[in-house]
């Protein structure tokens, strides 16, 4: 991919990988200009999402970026908090958290998943004003999903290796299999805080 490649990517949108139903509805902060340009989600390189989430058991082996539309067979989809794309997402601000937090509540509702996974504490935290968030699973609701924050897959996440990140997701993947899947929460006022 040359850096003119890159460079007109910025700013598209990436379709969501989503169905009705899904068991987990991981959602990223945004998409990369690598994601933009082929169309894929955490298509960088560097970005440890296909790894980890094979790692901890969520697919049977490790699916490449071009593989993602295999997520649906499992239960499984994409989505991000913001939808254009950036280099980096410190080129982000708070407001466009915050209303990218209100499209995907109601994207949450529409779609009925069992979970939401926001990959990217930080984002939770300003896309749903909840500023003392931490990772795991988290009191409220979303669109009617329960949620739980994971650790950001990028590989400018030091402060998570492939294995503790797997281990995180595992306790996601745990929490999945032992909630039913008619237990989702009903949407309404006091599930959307």
């Amino acid at each position: 991919m040359t850096p003119e490649e890159l460079s007109a990517a910025r700013d598209r949108i990436v379709p969501d990988v989503v169905a009705g139903g899904l068991r987990v509805l991981f959602c990223g902060i945004n998409p990369s200009l690598m994601t933009a340009a082929t169309g894929h989600h955490f298509a960088h390189p560097g970005n440890r999402f296909w790894p980890v989430l094979h790692r901890s058991g969520f697919t049977p082996r490790q699916l490449r970026p071009s593989e993602q539309a295999e997520l649906l067979g499992l239960g499984l989809g994409i989505t991000n908090v913001v939808a254009r794309a950036t280099a980096r997402a410190d080129e982000l601000g708070a407001e466009e958290f915050r209303e990218g937090g209100a499209a995907l509540t109601a994207k949450v509702e529409l779609l009925a998943p069992q979970w939401l996974a926001v990959v990217g504490i930080t984002a939770y935290r300003t896309a749903f004003g909840e500023p003392r968030a931490r990772i795991g699973p988290q009191d409220r609701t979303v669109g009617g999903a329960h949620v739980w924050a994971l650790p950001n897959p990028s590989g400018l996440n030091a402060h998570w290796t492939v294995r503790s990140m797997a281990d995180e997701y595992a306790r996601l993947r745990d929490a999945v299999l032992t909630r039913p899947p008619t237990d989702r929460p009903a949407p309404g006022p006091s599930s959307a805080h």
